[in-house]
């Protein structure tokens, strides 16, 4: 029997040796890409290892295994190799993970997470107040001097609030699990964020409009998800499906308001949740849609048509000429 060393499923049918990091895999993580190839090498290399009876040195790379040797994650206690695909940190080998693995006096070391040792509380300030500074930026040109300045904060509120219980689906449902998490600043997404920030009132300052920012200042991460199964799946589904349970409750409450154009922003409100859902089950890169679609198609199927069916018709309610009879009358 052998197994594939990123998921550690059984593999059934032609398998695949890598000969960059010495392991084989299945057919959905034969590509260097799918299995962290990059990252198994530089873990693997700065300590000795165990899988065999060779000693590698601080500079090597781990010399491969034979193809005929089986790579089980379960036999191999003892390595703390971490790697984070931006929501999730995956532990690909059965270490002793320690009570506390966010301590500083863990041992763990986190990849791509900026101050991961500082508490959450710190890490969810910073990543909603940059989410809802873009909100300003994004909603200031279209509504300032309209004599309705006050719905900036509103929606940016909404958009900022929209973040947090999307971030915090993911780690709710993790800790439904009992698997230890935390919400953390991502290096490179912060730097992202924080230069689309800066760009947007430099625009703005000069008398030009906003631009798209990519908000993706943090995300959950989440220790000892070892494959893609239910807990992998229903902890990512959990986010877009915090979107599209708010959005419904948004857009009903925007027909039950009589005020406008209150009714309409809340409308819109509802349209941010749906997009931001949306645009999370794409199923590529370190987005919720990939892991959701590998584990479960249709309910991927289900939750991304809802989203996308929603964001259309909020879209058409609020955008279309008709929008204002709709929430006027």
């Amino acid at each position: 029997m052998v197994n594939c060393a990123h998921c550690g499923d059984e593999i059934i049918g032609e398998s695949f040796y890598c000969e960059k990091c010495g392991f084989t895999y299945c057919v959905r993580h034969k590509e260097p890409e799918n299995h962290d190839c990059n990252i198994i090498r530089e873990s693997s290399g700065l300590q000795q290892s165990i899988l065999t009876p060779q000693t590698y040195s601080h500079e090597s790379q781990v010399a491969p295994i034979p193809q005929n040797q089986t790579y089980r994650p379960q036999s191999t206690p003892g390595v703390t190799r971490g790697t984070t695909d931006g929501t999730y940190t995956w532990y690909r080998q059965e270490a002793q993970v320690p009570a506390n693995a966010f301590d500083p006096d863990s041992g763990i070391e986190f990849k791509g997470i900026l101050l991961p040792h500082k508490s959450e509380l710190f890490h969810f300030v910073v990543g909603v107040s940059l989410i809802f500074i873009i909100g300003l930026l994004t909603f200031y040109p279209s509504l300032i001097g309209s004599g309705d300045e006050w719905a900036i904060f509103m929606l940016a509120g909404f958009y900022a609030t929209a973040f947090f219980f999307h971030e915090l689906g993911h780690r709710q449902v993790a800790k439904h699990f009992n698997l230890q998490t935390k919400f953390r600043l991502l290096t490179f997404g912060m730097m992202l964020t924080v230069i689309g920030v800066v760009f947007n009132i430099f625009s703005l300052s000069s008398g030009g409009g906003s631009f798209p920012s990519l908000a993706l200042p943090g995300a959950v991460v989440v220790l000892g998800l070892s494959k893609i199964g239910r807990t992998t799946g229903l902890c990512k589904a959990a986010g877009p499906s915090i979107n599209l349970v708010y959005g419904i409750i948004l857009f009903v409450i925007s027909f039950i308001i009589p005020s406008y154009p209150l009714n309409m922003l809340i409308g819109l409100a509802a349209n941010i949740n749906f997009m931001l859902g949306t645009f999370n089950m794409l199923p590529i890169g370190i987005l919720d849609g990939q892991n959701i679609w590998k584990w479960n198609k249709k309910i991927y199927v289900m939750l991304c048509g809802s989203l996308l069916t929603l964001l259309i018709i909020t879209y058409m309610i609020i955008y279309a000429p008709v929008s204002t009879n709709l929430y006027i009358n």
